[in-house]
C-alpha cells in the first residue's frame, strides 16, 4: 500500500478509538518473525503492493500457509508473535480485538489447542481487550478432530468459533449441529461467507448455521432480500475491504460493496483479515476507505462505533469508548 502517512486522513484514523472483529493470528505473522526463520523474506511478499490481486483463493492460501507455517509450530511462538501483534494494535489505537487460531495448525502440526489458547491470551497486555475465536475449516471435524473440537466448547478463555476456508467446499452434515452446541456452550458463532460464493451461500449460512455475525458477506449485496435480512436479524458484517481489493476477482477499493452495503443500513466494520499476505495494518482499512471509496469522515466514526456495539463487552465498558467517538471532530 502506499504510505499512508501521506494522507490527509491519517492521523484522523489513528486518533480513533478502535476494533478489530476479524484477524488471523496466523495470518497476522509479523514480518520480522518471519525473517528469523525464512531469511530470504529480507523484502516483504510479493503481495504487498497495492496493486498485486491473487489468482484465486487456492494461489491465496498456498502463500499464507507457506509464511504461517514456518513460524507458528509450537505455543510458545503463537504467545511471542500475539505479543508483537497485541502491541501494533495497541500503537495503533485499538481497543478491542477479536482474533481466531486455525485447527488446520492444531491437526497437521500436532499442538494441544488449549495450550496455544493459553499462550495467546498470556500475551494480552492491559491496553487491549481480547476475545479469541477457533477457526474451523468446513472439512474440519475427520476423526482426528472431532475429539478436539468437542472439547474445546468447554475451553474458558475461547470466546467462540469461526467457519473459514474455502466457500465452494459443501456444508458437511456434523457444522450446523455443532453451531449449535456452541451457542449451548455460550460461546459466540460466526461464519465467512460471501467472499466468494454469492449471496444464495450467505443466505444458506443464516439459515443453517444461525451466527452471530458474518466475516466478510460482501457478495450479500447481489440479493436485496439478503441484505434485508441481515439488517432485520442485526447480523453485522465483519469486511476487510483491502484484503477483498487483492483477493476477490472484480473487486477494487473505488467499487467495493462496503459502500453500498453501509448506505443500506447493513452494520459494517472493518478490519485487516491476513496482514502478512495484504502488507495492511488497521489504520490503512480508515485510510483507504476516506481515500478510494468515498468515506467521509463522520461514517468513519460509525464504522469505528459498530466495531464496539458489537464487541463482546459489557455495556458499561463500550460506553466509555463510544462516548470518545462521540466528541471526534469531523
Amino acid at each position: 500500500m502506499p504510505a499512508i502517512s501521506d494522507s490527509p486522513h491519517f492521523a484522523f484514523a489513528q486518533s480513533l478509538p478502535k476494533t478489530e472483529t476479524h484477524l488471523h493470528l496466523e495470518g497476522a505473522l509479523p514480518l520480522e518473525l518471519l525473517r528469523r526463520v525464512r531469511p530470504e523474506f529480507a523484502q516483504p511478499p510479493v503481495s504487498w503492493p497495492h496493486n498485486f490481486k491473487f489468482r484465486d483463493f487456492a494461489h491465496f492460501e498456498k502463500d499464507l500457509l507457506d509464511m504461517a507455517f514456518s513460524w507458528y509450530t509450537t505455543p510458545a511462538r503463537y504467545h511471542e508473535a500475539a505479543k508483537v501483534i497485541f502491541a501494533r494494535l495497541v500503537a495503533q489505537n485499538v481497543k478491542y480485538l477479536e482474533t481466531s487460531f486455525a485447527s488446520g495448525a492444531l491437526e497437521f502440526l500436532g499442538l494441544d489447542g488449549k495450550e496455544v489458547l493459553s499462550a495467546i491470551i498470556a500475551a494480552v497486555p492491559d491496553e487491549l481487550e481480547v476475545r479469541v475465536f477457533l477457526g474451523i475449516h468446513h472439512n474440519g471435524a475427520g476423526p482426528k478432530m472431532r475429539p478436539v473440537l468437542e472439547d474445546a466448547l468447554g475451553w474458558r478463555d475461547l470466546a467462540g468459533i469461526d467457519l473459514h476456508g474455502f466457500e465452494d467446499a459443501p456444508l458437511e452434515p456434523w457444522t450446523a449441529p455443532y453451531w449449535a452446541a456452541a451457542r449451548r456452550a455460550g460461546k459466540y458463532t460466526k461464519a465467512h461467507a460471501g467472499e466468494f460464493m454469492g449471496a444464495d451461500f450467505v443466505k444458506r449460512v443464516l439459515d443453517e448455521l444461525n451466527p452471530h455475525r458474518i466475516e466478510h458477506g460482501v457478495r450479500a449485496v447481489e440479493d436485496p432480500a439478503v441484505v434485508r435480512e441481515l439488517i432485520q436479524r442485526d447480523i453485522a458484517l465483519d469486511m476487510c475491504p483491502i484484503s477483498n481489493h487483492k483477493l476477490m476477482p472484480g473487486i477494487s477499493l473505488a467499487n467495493h460493496p462496503i459502500r453500498r452495503l453501509f448506505d443500506a443500513g447493513v452494520k459494517v466494520t472493518i478490519s485487516t483479515d491476513d496482514p502478512i499476505s495484504f502488507g495492511n495494518r488497521i489504520n490503512d482499512e480508515y485510510v483507504a476507505l476516506a481515500d478510494r471509496s468515498g468515506f467521509e469522515r463522520r461514517e468513519l466514526v460509525q464504522i469505528a462505533r459498530n466495531g464496539f456495539d458489537v464487541a463482546l463487552l459489557p455495556e458499561a465498558q463500550k460506553r466509555a469508548w463510544l462516548a470518545e467517538l462521540d466528541q471526534v471532530v469531523v
